[in-house]
This record gives C-alpha cells, structure tokens and sequence, in this order.
C-alpha cells in the first residue's frame, strides 16, 4: 500500500472532501489492550480481565477508545503522507466519538478525508476526518477529526 504524498500547501486544498483511501488492516490484540491499560492506569475489567469480559455486555475484552484514537496516526500513514513545511504538529482534534466498541482480536483499518485548510501566517492548520472500522462491526469504532498544525 503506498501512501498518497502531498508536497505542498495548493496540493492539500485541490484534495478537499475527497476520499483519500484506507489503510491495511491492523490486528488489535489483548497484549496491546493489556500495554495500554498500564500505560494509562485505566485497567478496568472491560479492558484487561478477558475471562470477566467474556460475560460482559460485548462477550470479550474491548479496547480504551483513546487506543484506538492513539492507532490513528500509524494507520493513516497509510493512506497519506504530508511532505509539506518545515514541520508538522499534533494541534489537536476538533471531534472525537466512539460509536461502537473494538472488540480485541478484531481488525482495524481507517479511511481519512482533509476536510479544511486553514492558513494563519506561517500555520496551515489542516483539519482531517479520520473513521475507524472493526471488522465485523455495523458502526465505525472511531470517528475522529485531527488538527495538524503545518508550520510553511
């Protein structure tokens, strides 16, 4: 899969609301969930005791939505790849939602579209809407839009 490459500022806004593709799927597995829930102290059953889980509401473990945020930039990379600017930067994201639990073991891909580009001085500010699928899943797991801060 080769991602799309955009070297310029002109080459993002001739790209907006278009589809920019899907990334290859990634496995999400109980030892990410497990790494996770230590990492950020949210070890809640749901989570990491898989045999609790299995009579849980969603009948296995479920991982932290804010993974699967989290899994959004590698799996993008996927899909697109700003060569544009001296830098780029994590500026935050505009709205995030998780309409449908990630059942461990299932397998994750996303689809991304830029949505806005604003300039201010030496920052494009490049809005991106990221939806995250599970295989199996009706609903998206994640639907996400991130603010890159590209500084030109």
């Amino acid at each position: 899969m080769t991602p799309r490459v955009f070297s310029s500022v002109d080459e993002i806004v001739s790209a907006l609301d278009e589809p920019l593709g899907s990334s290859r799927p990634h496995t999400l597995t109980q030892d990410d969930i497990d790494a996770f829930a230590r990492l950020t102290g949210d070890e809640q059953w749901i989570h990491v005791d898989v045999d609790r889980a299995r009579t849980g509401p969603f009948g296995a473990p479920i991982a932290h939505g804010y993974l699967v945020l989290s899994l959004i930039p590698a799996l993008a990379a996927d899909v697109y790849q700003l060569d544009v600017g001296s830098a780029r930067l994590n500026y935050g994201s505009r709205t995030v939602r998780f309409p449908a639990p990630a059942l461990v073991n299932s397998t994750l891909t996303v689809a991304s579209s830029f949505v806005a580009l604003d300039r201010q001085g030496p920052l494009a500010k490049l809005t991106v809407r990221h939806i995250v699928r599970s295989d199996g899943a009706e609903k998206p797991v994640c639907v996400a839009e991130t603010i890159t801060a590209v500084v030109t």
